[in-house]
């Protein structure tokens, strides 16, 4: 049997010579050495590294692009009237009063909860359980703010109602989409 050659490496890695064991054994972990700076030198490199990083992971966020908040009263295309709460952990509840049904059932006003992501212009979710008839309705879309601090929710929705039977399913889901925009009272 012929055994491989071993490769003979004259230079330690750089990870031998840095490594918390190696400093331990060279003493100070301040002592410079060819392969390995000392950790003072090291620290700028790395806040740069960091802070660099973060600019680069974060790039909606701008110091002078205005937040849109979701937290407030909105109004939509066809006049209905959402509440959300504030934001909990990414997470929200609030009410909504639809301005439109199919059923011949009084409106209520019905609960929604949802989840939004935290940036300037930020993408969120939410579902209403519709008090007042058998369907539920998903939201999904994202809050934008214009150049003149507008704010104003795209959305795209999913309506599920109850259907009797399986060969009915096909007609249970309608899609659409809305347009809320911030609905100011004489308190705000």
């Amino acid at each position: 049997m012929v055994e491989p050659p071993r490769l003979h490496n004259p230079t330690p890695d750089r990870a031998a010579t840095c490594s918390p064991v190696a400093i331990k054994r060279r003493g100070s972990p301040a002592r410079s050495t060819d392969t390995c700076p000392p950790a003072a030198e090291m620290v700028p490199t790395t806040s740069l590294l960091l802070l660099l990083g973060l600019a680069l992971l974060a790039p909606g966020l701008s110091a002078d692009q205005p937040q849109c908040v979701l937290t407030g009263n909105w109004t939509n295309d066809l006049g209905s009237n959402m509440t959300i709460g504030k934001l909990s952990n990414g997470e929200f509840a609030g009410t909504y009063h639809t301005a439109v049904t199919t059923t011949k059932k009084e409106i209520k006003i019905s609960p929604l909860v949802g989840t939004q992501h935290s940036n300037t212009q930020p993408t969120f979710g939410f579902t209403v359980n519709w008090n007042f008839t058998d369907s539920t309705t998903v939201f999904t879309g994202q809050c934008f703010v214009d150049e003149h601090g507008k704010e104003t929710l795209k959305t795209m929705w999913l309506l599920r109602s109850h259907v009797d039977s399986i060969e009915d399913d096909w007609k249970a889901t309608m899609v659409g989409t809305n347009t809320f925009t911030r609905l100011h009272t004489h308190l705000e």
